[in-house]
This record gives C-alpha cells, structure tokens and sequence, in this order.
C-alpha cells in the first residue's frame, strides 16, 4: 500500500496500463490441451552442456543398443515439425539411410528429460538424437578418425545447427572418442531386412553366418491354426497343428528360405535373436508368400514386422523379433484379435 501512495498520478496511471496490458497478454495464452504440432528442442552443444558429477564406472564398457525391429508409426513423433525457424519432415518408412557430416553430444543438461518420443533420456545409455530418422531406429555411428563404431538406438530429435547431422548421449561419444566436440562421424540406419538377418554384427563373420544357415535336418515346426476370413490360403498347403510336434516352438535357428528357394517370400538370411509370432506354416513356399501379403495387407502394424523361414519340410511366416515373451503375447493377442488365428511363440536363442 505504501508502495501505491508515492506514486504520481501519471506513474499511477502507467501502473494501471502496465497491468491491463499483463491481463491481456495471459488471456491471450491458449488453452491447455490446443493441439499444436510437436516442436523438438536443440540439442545442446559439448561446450554448454557436461558430464555428470559421478558418471558410472566402466562406461567405455557399456553394450551398443542391441537392435530390435520396431514398427514406424506415422504421426506423433515422427510426424512433420519445425525448430529454430526450419521444418522438418522425418522419414517414416523403413528404408535405407547414410550420411556424413558433424556430430555432437548432449549430457547432464537433458538427463532425465523427456525425448520427443516420450521416453526418459539417459546419457549413459547408447542412444541418439536425429532430425528425420523414424523413432525409434537404430544406425551404426563411425568416427572415421579411428575406426571405431557404435549402435544406436535413436528415441530423440535433433541436433538443429548447420553441419551438424547426430547428437550422441554421452555414453556414445566416449565410446567414439568425441567429447572433445563437435567432429565428423558416418551415420547408417539399420534397416528391418538387416536387423532380422543379424548381418550388422560386424564381429561375426559372413563365414560363422553361412555355416550357421547350412543345410540340416528338418526341424519340426509348430503352426497357427488355419486362418480365417478374410485372410485365406488354400486348405491343402496350411499345416495342421495335430501334424506338428510341440516341441517346434523351441527350434532355435531355422534355415532361412533364401537359401533353398530361388524366389522366395520376402525372406531373410536369418532369423535375429529373441521371440518370434508364429502365424502359420506351410508346406509351399508360394502359401506363406500369399499368407504374408495377406497378414500385411489386413493388418498394417504387422507388415514391417512379418518373415518367411523354411526348411526342407516348411515355410513358417513369423513376426518379430520381440525381446520378451510378454511383448510376443502382446503381439499375438493383437493378431488373434484382429484375425481369429491362433499364434504360436517361438524364442530363437
């Protein structure tokens, strides 16, 4: 009060505008809940940002992001955005990707935060941000001044300076030998084909790969159910599941179709670590190509997913690889939903 009592009239009336004008700026905030585009913020630079005060021992130690084949989802996260004056519009199929340029790193300023694809950031996990990768992908970073090479898994957008194509966590870049700063890297997604076969283990030799795939006994395989409308295949080709053992469901590495069919259904090499969704198997190679295009076709969210392995006996259309036997369930219970089958879940070791 005593504050208003020295004041002048014309002061006091300054006042008066002064505060009309606040009033009108926080009516004109919007609503909470306005649907307004996502707008990723800049990664920090290394020289305003930091490592932790304790960072854990033996970071240098830390396993790259083991990869995984997760569905691209349009919109959210990956739909089109702008930051610092520029738009973006993020690839959202899977698709081959390189590129060459500047890389940079983030830490303790963003620890704990959010990344633009929801989840919590740790700067010691081997993770990244990208301007237009689908979220989440994996890449393959190179520091071509030594030679040395991480996985990625990449949950967050950015950097957004001119030059610069990748922000690593800090993990990634101790790794790499970049918390010096900025320096140039060599950036490559990993695409669903190449994270199925396993082919981006460059410690495994295509040697060790091939002789894994050679031919061996047929395994017993285990199957769905035979689907029911609308997908369909011809009664005669669908394996019955009284015909099959088991103990199919345990088969750890199956032989991959490419390897006994000139033409086979968009197969790979071989099948990745982790639990498979079993949807059907068959004794023709061209059934379980119908059947997969059909799946794909019927449920969208399963196409990126789907495979075809065979043996010299079937050709079994799987989903995944999931990296746990409750996300295959998920999955199944999904794809029972969707089209009355009755999947089977299948850990490949």
């Amino acid at each position: 009060m005593r504050a208003f009592g020295v004041l002048s009239e014309p002061r006091g009336v300054l006042a008066a505008l002064a505060f009309g004008l606040l009033l009108a700026g926080c009516a004109s905030t919007p609503k909470p809940g306005t649907d307004r585009p996502p707008v990723a913020r800049p990664a920090p630079s290394a020289d305003r940002d930091g490592p932790g005060a304790n960072p854990p021992p033996d970071l240098a130690s830390v396993p790259d992001a083991e990869p995984r084949i997760e569905p691209i989802r349009p919109g959210g996260a990956n739909k089109p955005y702008s930051a610092l004056g520029r738009d973006y519009v993020p690839i959202t199929r899977d698709s081959a990707f390189s590129e060459r340029g500047l890389a940079s790193w983030y830490g303790k300023k963003f620890h704990g935060r959010r990344t633009a694809n929801g989840e919590t950031y740790d700067m010691y996990a081997m993770t990244a941000a990208h301007p237009t990768l689908p979220l989440p992908s994996y890449a393959r970073i190179r520091n071509p001044a030594n030679g040395r090479e991480v996985i990625v898994r990449i949950n967050d957008r950015g950097p957004f300076h001119a030059g610069r194509i990748v922000d690593l966590s800090y993990a990634a870049a101790l790794k790499l030998d970049l918390l010096r700063g900025v320096a140039p890297v060599e950036l490559e997604r990993l695409t669903f084909d190449e994270i199925r076969a396993g082919n981006w283990r460059r410690g495994e030799s295509d040697a060790t790969r091939l002789a894994s795939a050679a031919p061996r006994a047929p395994p017993a395989a285990n199957a769905a159910a035979a689907p029911r409308a609308p997908v369909s295949v011809p009664a005669a080709d669908v394996v019955p599941v009284a015909a099959l053992p088991a103990e199919a469901a345990d088969d750890p590495a199956p032989q991959a179709v490419a390897s006994i069919a000139p033409a086979p259904p968009a197969a790979a090499p071989l099948a990745a670590r982790g639990f498979w969704v079993q949807l059907g198997a068959f004794r023709e190679p061209a059934g379980a190509e119908t059947f997969q295009r059909r799946v794909g076709a019927e449920v969208e969210w399963l196409a990126p997913l789907l495979a075809t392995f065979g043996d010299a006996a079937l050709y079994r259309v799987q989903a995944g690889p999931y990296p746990s036997r409750d996300d295959a369930q998920g999955a199944a219970g999904r794809v029972r939903d969707a089209l009355g089958l009755v999947p089977v879940i299948v850990e490949r070791r």
